[in-house]
């Protein structure tokens, strides 16, 4: 096996879906919507098994790390394209290829009857190179070009039906929110450049011992923990981080499809990916490490605890999602990188699966999103319903579930990690199994199982979610039916990996080469990865043990209080919501934490953008020009009255003239004879 990998193939990975993305983007309305899908497909295909060859090369051993376009010099900082395939490249590569590849399957069958085929084809591809760039770059330029790129392909697609207005506050929402987070990303970006003087990795992270003993201008703050905090400010936006996390709730407004492939799979797991590829930096800053320890730990519990009053079933796997996302953050403060891309491989394949089930029980509903008003659907949607269980059972962490490998590595990670905010961590994420297990499983039981709903809706749909008529039996027939084949294929091929993923890949992933040159750990230092090591004894063992530990029981007893709760006495959580009604409503108020962005720091902003355009821009800027502008029309309007036109007028005041500089020149001649 070659100890490089071609560089002809790893740019088809990303220029095969841009190719899509522009035939089905300029020439759409000629190759019409099987051309558009059909190109894009075949684009995201080829992109995807050149990404398995890849991968296979990579897990032989071999790697690539070099210019693919030199753009432009500036002195000695170097702006260029260039690729870093490594493990962590190339699972993302797979992971971003296949799940974009079953989300460009699945759209032909749910938005069929949409007016914006082409286009919605079209962002989807354009978004699956955006991702590419941003996961295959070796340099800080180019992570930056496809951090932002998937961020504006995100707006577009949030906003996609752009006359529904919900959905056009959501992408605003997400735009401004993410500019938050990479305010904060530049900032730590232009940080290490300007004290590595380079935008290529390696070559900063070669320099990163040097930038642990400086400290930052003015303070004596470590630059390396500024440079980190900073960075990871750019995660907290990307990946939805407490207090950022207020935009992805909202961003369920746009199809479904995109809900699978950028916020639960790809775009929101960029954040992730990034901390784990600057493992040599935040290696550097025990204080850096616990802020994001802290931050994963608020995420991964508070989020949980919104997912338990939701009855969008869109909306439940969303907050489903903040809190895994969570998961995966506290993991990367726990220095356990490796178990955090972990977890992100393996909660892409069944968190997709669980977006893509909930978007085919949409179908079935008619477009209906309310769970309050399904029922009984396991009978009428026997496909979406096994899926849905797989998917579910995975992310509970059942034992030989993918989720069960990566989620139960995450809590023992944090039980061996020594930073400050240790115990508070350990706290939510093994809480954090009993609410995931609850809400997971009250979704799962209000859909498939008890009495059936929908012939009745006790809670009648305000209107259509998904607006844009998708074509799906728009006569709404009482009867709910299971989706066609090009909505339950990708289903049933998620499924797989979402049972057996985890078993397969945690030797390698964790306790292998895979990971040994693209993730960098002071074992000395962050005992974590090492320790899990010492009592690894194989994934059969593990999952084995797995059914004797507390999260495996937490599972269980969340999964039957669901049980209890929604299918044999459904009156016991109307009971609790009465007696805990303030609670609910906080609950229920997210917190209130849309009410403080848009009350305080929006009103804030609000008043001190008034100030500044009252108090320093008409007050102080205008009145300083408009003011000589006045004193200049004053002054004129004085002199206006010397200038009559008449030639007597002017000559006398010649004569004045003339006498007074004859006086002034005269005067002390005629003083002098006075004395």
């Amino acid at each position: 096996m070659a100890s490089t990998i071609s560089q002809g193939l790893l740019l088809t990975v990303p220029l095969a879906p841009l190719a899509g993305a522009l035939i089905a983007g300029l020439a759409g309305r000629w190759v019409g919507r099987r051309g558009s899908h059909v190109f894009t497909i075949l684009g995201v295909f080829i992109a995807f098994v050149c990404s398995v060859v890849v991968l296979s090369q990579v897990a032989a051993g071999a790697r690539f790390n070099e210019t693919i376009y030199e753009w432009m010099v500036l002195g000695k900082l170097v702006m260029e394209v260039g690729f870093l395939v490594d493990g962590l490249t190339a699972m993302m590569m797979v992971v971003v290829t296949f799940v974009s590849l079953m989300v460009h399957v699945y759209t032909i069958g749910y938005m069929d009857g949409d007016p914006g085929y082409q286009r919605f084809f079209a962002y989807i591809s354009l978004f699956t190179f955006s991702m590419l760039m941003l996961v295959m770059s070796n340099n800080f330029l180019q992570l930056f070009f496809g951090w932002e790129a998937v961020g504006l392909v995100s707006y577009l697609l949030i906003g996609f039906w752009f006359k529904k207005p919900t959905a056009i506050f959501a992408n605003m929402k997400a735009f401004i929110v993410n500019r938050v987070g990479d305010f904060g990303f530049i900032l730590g970006i232009g940080l290490v450049v300007a004290y590595s003087g380079t935008l290529n990795y390696t070559e900063a992270f070669a320099r990163a011992p040097e930038l642990a003993r400086l400290t930052f201008p003015g303070t004596d703050w470590m630059l390396i923990t500024v440079a980190c905090i900073c960075l990871f400010i750019g995660a907290m936006g990307k990946s939805a981080q407490f207090p950022l996390h207020v935009w992805l709730p909202d961003s369920m407004e746009g199809p479904t499809p995109i809900s699978a492939l950028i916020h639960a799979a790809t775009m929101v797991t960029a954040g992730i990916f990034m901390v784990a590829r600057m493992s040599p930096l935040f290696e550097l800053s025990d204080t850096a490490l616990n802020f994001v320890l802290v931050i994963g730990a608020i995420t991964a519990l508070f989020m949980g605890f919104l997912g338990i009053i939701q009855n969008d079933i869109k909306r439940v796997v969303a907050y489903s999602t903040l809190s895994q996302l969570g998961y995966m953050t506290v993991a990367l403060g726990a220095s356990a990188y490796s178990v955090a891309v972990f977890h992100l491989m393996t909660h892409a394949f069944f968190k997709a699966l669980l977006f893509l089930a909930a978007g085919s029980v949409i179908i079935g509903m008619h477009h209906d999103q309310d769970i309050r008003n399904m029922g009984g659907l396991r009978k009428h949607m026997p496909i979406t319903w096994i899926t849905a269980l797989l998917g579910s059972l995975a992310l509970i962490g059942t034992p030989l579930f993918a989720g069960f490998y990566s989620k139960d590595s995450i809590i023992m990670a944090v039980e061996a990690s020594n930073l400050p905010g240790t115990p508070f961590a350990i706290f939510a994420v093994v809480a954090g199994v009993f609410v995931t297990a609850f809400y997971s499983f009250r979704m799962y039981f209000l859909v498939f199982h008890g009495e059936e709903r929908f012939h009745h809706k006790p809670f009648p749909p305000e209107d259509d979610h998904d607006h844009g008529s998708h074509g799906h039996d728009d006569h709404h027939d009482a009867t709910p039916h299971e989706s066609p084949w090009v909505v339950t294929a990708p289903l049933i091929l998620l499924a797989v990996p979402s049972v057996v993923i985890g078993f397969l890949a945690i030797q390698p992933m964790l306790f292998g080469d895979f990971m040994k040159d693209a993730i960098v750990v002071d074992a000395a230092r962050h005992p974590a990865t090492a320790q899990l090591a010492e009592g690894f004894h194989g994934a059969a063992a593990m999952a084995l043990h797995g059914l004797q530990t507390p999260p495996f029981w937490l599972a269980l007893a969340g999964v039957v209080t669901a049980w209890w709760f929604y299918l044999k006495q459904p009156s016991i959580p109307a009971a609790i919501a009465r007696t805990f009604a303030p609670v609910v409503r906080v609950l229920e108020n997210k917190y209130y934490m849309d009410w403080f962005n848009e009350h305080v720091l929006a009103a804030g902003a609000r008043l001190l953008g008034t100030g500044l355009w009252k108090g320093g821009d008409v007050a102080v800027i205008d009145g300083a020009i408009n003011g000589s502008a006045r004193a200049m029309g004053g002054l004129a309007g004085v002199l206006r009255q010397f200038q009559t036109g008449h030639l007597y007028q002017y000559a006398l005041v010649m004569l004045l003239g003339i006498f007074g500089l004859l006086t002034w020149q005269l005067w002390p001649y005629f003083s002098g004879l006075m004395r």
